[in-house]
């Protein structure tokens, strides 16, 4: 029993010094490795990866980046009538090249309420990057016009969400004249 013991420990013994001996040549391989950079160039490596990850913007640079950002938003939401609401993004499927998210909008055009669900699928060549627009589906409110309901049913087979938003804003801008005028006459 004791030269069992002995053993055991004799064998812990000889794994802890096959360790040491690993450490000990891990930590000469560095400190030559650091011998052949200056001090100088040490330095200034540091400073450079400061200077990338603090970035060169100032709080109050990005202050008035975002009160910029905040009046273009304001000034397409008057100019177009446009304005969402919710946005939900997952992600479907993504491979090295291709990546397929599902989208859900909701928004406001003038008085009108929408909604739109799509999948985007983009690839990317070599060179440049190409979007298509699949599974759309749009909810509006004034879904009891037939000219609308045309209109929807086409652009969902077409996936033109520009085409879409032209026209929404052009519709609801008219809708919403029609409304203000049939109530004066009430």
């Amino acid at each position: 029993m004791d030269n069992s013991i002995c053993q055991v420990y004799e064998d812990e013994i000889q794994s802890l010094k096959e360790e040491i001996k690993l450490l000990t040549e891990k930590y000469e391989e560095r400190q030559q490795e650091s011998t052949f950079f200056s001090d100088e160039e040490i330095l200034e490596s540091i400073k450079s990866f400061q200077r990338e990850f603090q970035g060169h913007e100032s709080p109050s640079d990005l202050k008035a980046q975002l009160e910029s950002l905040v009046t273009d938003l304001s000034f397409l939401i008057k100019f177009t009538g446009i304005q969402f609401t919710s946005h939900f993004k997952s992600t479907v499927e993504k491979t090295r090249d291709r990546i397929v998210q599902k989208h859900r909008l909701a928004g406001n055009c003038h008085s009108l309420s929408f909604q739109l669900e799509f999948q985007l699928l983009e690839m990317q060549n070599k060179e440049n990057v190409s979007a298509v627009i699949s599974d759309l589906s749009i909810i509006m409110e004034s879904g009891e016009d037939s000219d609308v309901k045309k209109f929807v049913s086409s652009t969902e087979e077409h996936g033109n969400l520009l085409k879409f938003f032209r026209s929404l804003s052009s519709y609801a801008e008219w809708y919403e004249h029609r409304r203000r005028t049939f109530l004066h006459f009430k």
